[in-house]
Parts: C-alpha cells; sequence; structure tokens
C-alpha cells in the first residue's frame, strides 16, 4: 500500500523526515519496504521552459508542418519544427529542450537535436499528453499572454514533491490501510516518545441538509450480509474536471483519476479506509436502493464489461427491477457516476467480511473495496464517512444534500470488552513496565480503561480494531508502540535439563528416513493439506462423510481438508510428466485429517476430529533409461516394496514383525496392507494404483504408491531398545530351492513359513527368480529362493544343514503345497 507524506502530514503534525517516518512505521508493525520521492508530475517537468513563438512560417517541403522561432530567454530564439495544427506567431507555448526527457507511461525518450524533412529542429513545442498535465494531444498547449518567457514548467505548474512510503500491511491490520489509520498509529508511536505530534480528525461538524425531502429510500433484505447500510442522496451535481490538489493525491499513489465524484469516494477510502459507492440516482428506478441476493443463475454486467452468472450468496445492490452493484466487490456497468450524472445517492456500508471474501473468490475480483471490506472495516465510522464525503462532493461537485440520511443499522456493534492483567502484561513481555506507561499507551492507542485495580484493568476496545478481541491482542499492541528493541535481554541465563520425547524421535527418524529416500534419488514434494471433495464424493476408502469441511473455502478446489496423501502426488506426476519429466520418484510427509461424527460429544468441540502424520511414496516411468552402463528397466511395484520394507527396517520394524494381507479397491487394483503382526494395525498398505484414477488426471502409465501412517510406525517402535551383537567368526551356508506354487502364493508365506520353521540358525530368505510360463502345470509359478544359514558358535555341518532344509521344505509342501522342481 502506497502512503503519501505529505498526505499523512494533512492527519499529522510531527516533525519526522520520510525516512524516520519509515523507520517508525516498521517499529509499530506497519513495515515499510522503501522510500521514494515522487513528483506530481512525472519527470518534474525538469528541462521544460516557458517560450513564445516569434514567427511560424509553413515547411518548404511539407503540408502540415511548421517552421517555428522560438523565444525561450536564452540569447539566441530557438528554431524549432512543429506538427500542431494549432501553432501561431504570438502564442506562450511550453518548450522541451535539447536533452530533456519526456514520459509516456512507463516509457520515456529524450529530445535530441534532429532533421525533420531537411530542416534543422532544436526542441519540441509540447502537447498537454507529452508532458503528462493532460491526455490532450489534439494540439500544443497554449498559455496566457501572462506567461513569463524563459521560466521553468516546474515553477510554472507549482510541481511538488513528495515521497511514498510502501507500507505492507499485513492481513490483520486492516485498520492502517488509509493515510489516516498510518497517522492514528504514527501518533501512539511519537507521544510514546515524547515526540511532536498531534493528530486530527477532519471535521463534518458543518454538515447539514439542504433541502428536508428527496432522499432515496434504503431497504435491506439481508441483515446477515448487510448488518449496516447508510445513504446519502446529493441533487444537482456537475461533474467537471476534478480539481488539481485532488487529482495529484490520487496519480501520487499510484491510482487513476476518473471524474470528481468518483476521485472522492477514493480519496474518502485512501484517506479514512472506508469503501463508498456512488450510484447516478437516474438508474435507481422507482426511488428505492435494495440490499439484498438475487437468484443464482442471474446474469450481471460489471463496470469491466465482463457478464458474470450470480450465485444466490452474492449480496447485491439492486433497485426495483435488478442489480446495481455486486456489494462491496464491484460496480455495475450501468450504475456508475458519469459526466451526464446530475443526482448521486452515496453508499456507505458496513459488510459481513465473510460474504465479501466468498464472493471476491468465486468471480475472481480483488478491488480495494473487497480488500477492506473483506478485512473488516469499523461499522461505527460509516455515517462519519458519508458525511465527509458528502461535504467535499457538494463542495468539489455542487448540489444540494436533501433528505434525510438513510441508515439501516438493526443490530449495533458495541466495543469489545478486554480484562487485562499487570501481571500477564510483565509475563508476556519479558519485562516490568510501569502502569502509568501502560495506561498512557492504551490511552494513546483509543483504547478506554472503564475499570481499574492495581492488578486488574477492564478495556473497550475501539471496532476498527477487528484483530483486537483478546488479553493477548492488546498485550501484543502495548509491546509495539513501547518498542520491541526497548525490550532488554538479560545478564541470566535460565535453563533446564531436558531429555528427548517421543515426538524429537519421530523428527529424528523422519529427517533419517528422508535422507535415506533423498539418496535413493527421490525428489521430496510438498502439497496443499486442502483439497477438493470431488476426489471422495463416491470413495469407498475414503468416504466424503469422513471429510474435514472448510467454513469459508477459497474456492471448491480447496474446500476440504485431504484424507490421503496420493491425490496431491498424482496432480504432482501429471504436472511433471506434462513438462517432459516422466521418470517420477517422490516422496511426501504430511497430515492427514479425519471427522467421525459418531464420536462428537457435547461440550468437546474437537472430539469428533482427527489427524494422522503420513509418509506417501510414488513411482512411475523408468528406473533405469538410456544408460550406457545398463539395460532400460521399467520401474516396478517390487521396487516399491523393497523401497518400503528398506523404511521399516531403518526404523527397526523387522519383516518378522509384520505380515502383509492383500487387497483390492478404488484405489489400487492391487494392493498388500502392512499391519502389525498380532495386532492387526494397520501400518500401511503399498500397492498399484487403478487406472481410473490415473485416467482422471490424465497419467498414461503405471504409478505405483505406498502409504504409511508415520503416527502408528512411531508408536510400533516406542519401546524399541538397541542391542548390538559381536559379528559372528563363523561362515554362513547357503542353500537354494526352486519351488513350483500355486500362482496365488506370495513370497511373503514362503518367508514367515521358512522363519517359523527354524528361528535360530536362518538369517536371510531371499527371492532371486520367478519363472511363470511352459513347461509348467496350468496355474502354477516357480520360484528360485535362497536360504542363508548360520551359527555364531561353530561352523555348521552337512548333516545340520541338510536337517534344516528338509524341515524347511516340509512345512512349505504342507501348508503351501510347494514342490520341488
Amino acid at each position: 500500500m502506497n502512503i503519501s507524506y505529505n498526505w499523512l502530514k494533512d492527519y499529522l503534525d510531527f516533525d519526522l523526515t520520510p525516512e524516520e517516518t519509515s523507520a517508525a512505521l516498521t517499529s509499530l508493525g506497519l513495515e515499510t519496504g522503501g522510500v521514494e520521492e515522487v513528483e506530481t508530475i512525472k519527470g518534474g517537468l525538469e528541462g521544460l521552459v516557458i517560450g513564445e513563438v516569434l514567427t511560424c512560417a509553413d515547411h518548404p517541403d511539407s503540408d502540415h508542418l511548421h517552421v517555428t522561432t522560438v523565444n525561450v530567454g536564452q540569447e539566441e530564439p530557438l528554431q524549432i519544427v512543429c506538427g500542431a495544427p494549432n501553432v501561431a506567431a504570438g502564442q506562450k507555448v511550453v518548450v522541451a529542450l535539447v536533452g530533456t526527457k519526456l514520459y509516456q507511461g512507463e516509457e520515456s525518450f529524450t529530445i535530441k537535436k534532429s532533421k525533420i524533412r531537411g530542416t534543422e529542429s532544436f526542441g519540441r513545442i509540447c502537447a498537454e499528453d507529452e508532458i503528462g498535465i493532460g491526455t490532450s494531444h489534439a494540439g500544443i498547449i497554449v498559455l496566457p499572454a501572462d506567461a513569463k518567457v524563459g521560466m521553468p514548467a516546474k515553477e510554472y505548474y507549482n510541481v511538488k514533491s513528495d515521497y511514498i512510503l510502501e507500507v505492507d500491511i499485513t492481513p490483520n491490520r486492516i485498520d492502517g490501510a488509509s493515510h489516516y489509520g498510518v497517522a492514528r498509529d504514527l501518533e501512539a508511536y511519537l507521544r510514546q516518545n515524547k515526540l511532536k505530534g498531534a493528530l486530527t480528525l477532519p471535521s463534518v461538524d458543518d454538515f447539514k441538509i439542504d433541502e428536508p425531502t428527496g432522499a432515496v429510500t434504503v431497504r435491506v433484505e439481508n441483515t446477515e450480509a448487510c448488518p449496516r447500510y447508510a445513504g446519502r442522496t446529493i441533487r444537482g451535481v456537475k461533474v467537471p474536471e476534478r480539481p488539481d490538489w485532488l487529482k495529484e493525491k490520487l496519480t501520487l499513489i499510484g491510482q487513476r483519476p476518473i471524474n470528481n465524484v468518483v476521485d472522492i469516494t477514493n480519496y474518502v477510502l485512501h484517506s479514512m479506509g472506508h469503501p463508498l459507492h456512488a450510484f447516478d440516482v437516474a438508474h435507481i428506478t422507482g426511488g428505492e436502493v435494495i440490499v439484498g441476493t438475487l437468484p443464482e443463475g442471474t446474469k450481471f454486467v460489471t463496470l469491466d464489461e465482463v457478464e458474470r452468472t450470480l450465485s444466490d450468496r452474492d449480496l447485491m445492490i439492486c433497485n426495483d427491477k435488478e442489480g446495481m452493484c455486486i456489494g462491496g466487490v464491484f460496480g455495475g456497468m450501468k450504475s456508475g457516476v458519469t459526466e451526464s450524472t446530475t443526482e448521486v445517492f452515496l453508499e456507505s456500508a458496513y459488510f459481513n467480511p465473510t460474504w465479501i471474501r466468498k464472493t471476491a473468490r468465486r468471480h475472481g475480483l480483488n478491488t480495494d473495496a473487497s480488500f477492506h471490506f473483506e478485512r473488516g472495516c469499523d461499522p461505527n465510522d460509516t455515517i462519519y464517512v458519508l458525511k465527509y464525503a458528502a461535504m467535499l462532493i457538494k463542495e468539489i461537485a455542487g448540489g444540494k444534500i436533501t433528505g434525510d440520511i438513510q441508515d439501516v443499522y438493526p443490530d449495533p456493534v458495541e466495543r469489545p470488552i478486554v480484562k487485562l492483567s499487570y501481571e500477564k502484561v510483565n509475563s508476556l513481555i519479558g519485562k516490568i513496565i510501569d502502569k502509568q506507561t501502560v495506561r498512557s499507551i492504551l490511552n494513546n492507542l483509543e483504547m478506554v480503561i472503564t475499570e481499574e485495580s492495581d492488578d486488574m484493568l477492564t478495556i473497550e476496545i475501539p471496532t476498527y480494531r477487528v484483530d483486537v478481541l483478546r488479553d493477548v491482542d492488546v498485550i501484543e499492541d502495548i509491546l509495539r508502540v513501547y518498542g520491541y528493541n526497548n525490550i532488554e535481554i538479560g545478564d541470566n541465563l535460565k535453563s533446564n535439563l531436558s531429555y528427548e520425547t517421543p515426538t524429537d524421535k519421530g523428527y529424528d527418524l523422519q529427517n533419517l528416513v528422508s535422507e535415506q529416500l533423498t539418496g535413493s534419488g527421490f525428489n521430496e514434494i510438498m502439497n496443499n493439506s486442502l483439497t477438493k471433495e470431488a476426489y471422495y464424493t463416491d470413495s469407498q476408502v475414503y468416504p466424503a462423510s469422513k471429510c474435514v469441511y472448510l467454513l469459508n473455502p477459497l474456492s471448491t478446489d480447496l474446500n476440504v481438508m485431504r484424507q490421503t496423501l496420493i491425490y496431491g502426488g498424482l496432480e504432482s506426476i501429471a504436472y511433471n510428466r506434462n513438462r517432459q519429466n516422466p521418470d517420477i520418484r517422490f516422496y511426501e510427509f504430511g497430515n492427514c485429517y479425519f471427522y467421525d461424527a459418531e464420536k462428537k460429544t457435547e461440550g468437546e468441540t474437537l472430539k469428533e476430529y482427527s489427524e494422522e502424520y503420513h509418509l506417501g511414496i510414488w513411482l512411475s516411468g523408468s528406473s533405469i533409461d538410456n544408460s550406457w552402463t545398463s539395460a532400460n528397466e521399467k520401474s516396478s511395484v517390487f521396487q516399491l516394496k523393497a523401497y518400503v520394507e528398506n523404511i521399516l527396517a531403518r526404523l527397526g520394524i523387522p519383516v518378522s514383525k509384520y505380515d502383509y494381507e492383500q487387497l483390492s479397491n478404488e484405489i489400487f487394483s492391487t494392493a498388500i496392507a502392512i499391519q502389525a503382526k498380532g495386532k492387526g494395525k494397520s501400518l500401511g498398505v503399498l500397492g498399484i494404483v487403478n487406472k481410473k484414477l490415473l485416467k482422471a488426471q490424465d497419467i498414461n502409465t503405471e504409478v505405483y504408491f505406498a502409504e504409511l501412517n508415520w503416527d502408528a510406525l512411531m508408536k510400533e517402535i516406542r519401546k524399541n531398545t538397541i542391542t548390538y551383537s559381536e559379528m559372528s567368526k563363523f561362515p554362513a551356508v547357503k542353500r537354494d530351492l526352486a519351488l513350483l506354487l500355486d500362482e496365488p502364493v506370495l513370497f511373503d508365506q514362503i518367508e514367515k513359513i521358512a522363519y517359523k520353521a527354524e528361528r535360530k540358525l536362518l538369517k536371510e530368505v531371499r527371492l532371486f527368480d520367478v519363472y511363470e510360463g511352459k513347461n509348467l502345470p496350468e496355474g502354477k509359478k516357480s520360484y528360485a529362493v535362497k536360504f542363508v544359514l548360520q551359527d555364531d558358535e561353530k561352523t555348521l555341518n552337512d548333516k545340520q544343514i541338510d536337517a534344516i532344509m528338509q524341515k524347511i521344505q516340509k512345512s512349505l509342501e504342507s501348508e503351501l503345497g510347494a514342490q520341488l522342481r
């Protein structure tokens, strides 16, 4: 937000330099990004002087150019070629000398000595738009006869300099989004630091009604969306060129002047922080303004000439036939004030911030009005700004104020009451601040102390401070005015013994696993926790009834909290594949959120809500591609399984601690669930993503996905203890078996049966080949499995090895029907 230094001084008498003002505002929490010196006319009219045309003759080689001699106060007149149709001898004009820089919008060019159709020219006689004092290019500027030759144009046009402060307003500080709001905050700083600073609010004491009747009436049909609506009718106005001071103020802060009435509403907005809107009374058919909603699907053309489809949740300002304005957001094409307007209805309202925010997002509109209304304007400032703007319109555009002020305010907003203890002030700030200083700061911030005891204050908060509702908010205000830099760092260091909590351990293990995956070629992604309800509408695994809905969603694509990480990952995969990056290895740590209506308990607001921390892993494309050392290889679900098992092993959960269970649902075409052995507790799931989901994301290749419940994994290893043992000095023995099995049999089953058959000496079971095809009976497949045996105390002999292998073989035969090939 741009704040004019001179405009600020209209309300606050102070002596700080622009740079000191910037530093003061930053210390108050209104961070100022920079200070820029500007002038009311871009370039400051440097190099431009007042001249007198001495002679004017037709150019010998052109039917529209003229050759002039111009006295600019130098020893010799200048010869200037001019193409303006209205140039003539005896005129006083504005001349750009050689070397002068002229501006056209954001572009600039420098006047140089030149030859035009063979005739030398030593400058330019300027039109309005060429020097930035107007928009006309019909001819050159012709000044009054008493204009002094040789006078710098800067002096003639009284060009003033100013400083623009770029103030970054945080969403909670809408009270500082105006010149008076900034001045009000700055005054508190100046008083606290015993510096000069007197704040003046423009007076509306002289406001009066010129005609007792003739007001446009107001009817509010939706007081939820519009708690307060006020209006004032002004008849007999003229909409001529606005005064220079008004145009200059708006231009300096980056606003485009339109006409005197609209400019006044913009001036009051940037002065006082309260949006206004002016309607042409000629378009208020029926003589009544109706504030309400229109039927779903109603078409409405806004000022930008775009036809928009309205929702029945869009607040509209209407006449008795149609909508005139999207309330608090954007005006309509027909209802605005133009040069032909003679009667104005001036609106000043307080709109529900939630309604305005939703409407603005729904239509993709971001206006100055919606910026203020959706953050919360002062409902009790409505009549003041209405009177102030009406007086300015009457002063500048003329007219008469007719009829009573229309003010619909059924439920007045009271000032919030906050109880504040001195003990809490000192505790949170970290320093004992004198009670008188606390009271003084509160008074400077216009917070009224209604009750006071030795240790407690009762305070009324101004309604323009929408961000101050609790005692901690008041303490924050006290601290920012007192000065963060005035809180000393003590000489004593206070500390206590700490120990590693389960949370600390979880963070450490998360970093460990992240490093492990990154080292394996994965990239970490971070997706939005907000997602669209459409993902869960027809889901059995993640039903919509379990979704946590947002009360005020920004859009339908961000209206629920995610229940799973898969959809965000698929969006990321689609994004990368569309940009020629098909080989994907992603992982993400993130929260998932759930709602369970059955857990809802009276008096416990969040009982039905829960969240879990998950780890998602995605594989897609090739694992080896265009390598001179290895053949191309596609990623597979088995690679994903290996990555998952390596993670579990790294966390201290060996294969013997969990089981696999096959499953198939709308998320996976085939998958296995990972469950803690003997507990039935789900640790995660991995598998091949269903093609229907991939098609919805426009992904035309296989995607392998695993989602681990990180919270469940941390609980599983909570009681784990690390033990160390000496490596065996005796050699391991390896034996291979080629097993003929039924197709549905998983290697996991073989592994578990083998470990069950030999618990002490069997160290590893490894699958190194799978064969399915000809020369095998129908419905059969072949597994080649390696068994590693080792005794930590002695070397195994053949008799022991054969006995163990026979035991394993018999177990496999009896439980799985395995046959040796």
